[in-house]
């Protein structure tokens, strides 16, 4: 038997032209175009989400990461005046931050820094503690307050660097609601589950009715979802690990629908990650822990028979994950007719259902 190629990063690439990374989300959530994929013969139908119910049947099981994100992207001033740029990523155990903080060549540890609020005003000052490889830092703010509520005061929505804002943004609310999906419950994303957004509640309550049922879990997207594969090949890559949860009630409610007949349908990656990781015999079982499973083409699919999802960079891992669900030749087909039908792509863009 003659051992499998590994697969060369390269083969993730494919053009784009730059008018088409949404800037703006849709006016309303579901009004969102959606490229509907069907796997078993490559046809692609041009729909909108709205569309959804009707590729959707009773007995279906949806699952949503219920992820909050963080208002994690923050400024600062050094004392000197000049302005930084700060991304919360996690609290330590002893109560410090790591964060992101772009341009900070010259900062040294035991600098101390002032945040600044939503509006550019000094607020609060924070310390510098220690400095981290890939640009991060260990910070201590000197006010002794919950990381919600400090970001609260100072952060804004942590916005992939391909959606442009200024420094400070003239309406930094529509972000803040609009980088959310409506069933966001619990805090601690840096980044937005995107294939989520789409939906709002009344779409939700449709498929309800439908006899659709719906199942949350939780996976806090981290800063590693923006970062492209910079290894030749995807073997060498080294995955992200992210913080997950899926409860009793939402195991079993994945579980009986997949007992009954039902399709188990992902909503983003995040969630297809989520459900990879605990399932077994086309089971899931309640857990919780960090995962860092890297879903590659070649991967046998456990439990996810069909996915909802955004379109993706080139060359990064969400890529190659929808590559190994449809197939890379089918997934590139489906980018470049997306490419060409004018489609939005990236964070705010336009939906792509897997079936």
């Amino acid at each position: 038997m003659i051992p499998s190629r590994p697969m060369r990063t390269d083969q993730l690439d494919y053009d784009l032209p730059e008018e088409l990374i949404a800037q703006r989300p849709s006016e309303r959530r579901p009004q969102s175009r959606m490229l509907v994929l069907h796997r078993a013969d490559g046809w692609i139908e041009d729909r909108h989400f709205t569309d959804l119910p009707n590729y959707l049947r009773s007995g279906d099981c949806l699952v949503l990461n219920d992820t909050k994100v963080l208002p994690a992207r923050f400024f600062c001033r050094k004392s000197t005046g000049g302005l930084l740029e700060g991304l919360f990523l996690e609290e330590t155990e002893s109560g410090c931050w790591k964060v992101l903080l772009k341009n900070a060549r010259n900062i040294k540890a035991g600098t101390r820094l002032t945040f600044l609020d939503r509006k550019g005003r000094l607020w609060q000052d924070f310390d510098v503690l220690e400095k981290l490889p890939e640009g991060q830092w260990v910070i201590r703010p000197t006010l002794q307050a919950s990381v919600e509520m400090i970001l609260e005061a100072i952060g804004t929505a942590p916005l992939p660097p391909y959606i442009k804002r200024p420094a400070a943004p003239e309406h930094p609310e529509e972000d803040l609601a609009r980088y959310q999906t409506v069933y966001a419950h619990r805090p601690g994303a840096v980044a937005a589950p995107t294939a989520g957004l789409h939906f709002d509640k009344t779409l939700l309550a449709r498929l309800e009715d439908m006899g659709v049922r719906t199942a949350y879990l939780t996976l806090h997207v981290g800063i590693g979802t923006f970062r492209p594969v910079q290894t030749e090949t995807l073997e060498e890559h080294t995955m992200h690990s992210e913080r997950y949860e899926i409860s009793p009630q939402a195991a079993e409610i994945i579980n009986t629908a997949a007992k009954e007949g039902g399709r188990i349908v992902a909503v983003g990656t995040t969630s297809v990650r989520t459900l990879e990781t605990v399932a077994e015999n086309r089971q899931v079982h309640a857990a919780s822990g960090r995962t860092d499973l890297f879903i590659t083409p070649g991967y046998s699919f456990k439990i996810v028979d069909a996915m909802i999802t955004n379109f993706h960079l080139p060359r990064s891992t969400l890529l190659a994950l929808v590559a190994a669900f449809a197939g890379l030749e089918t997934i590139l087909d489906a980018y470049r007719r997306a490419a060409r039908e004018r489609y939005r792509f990236y964070s705010y863009g336009d939906a792509m259902l897997i079936l």
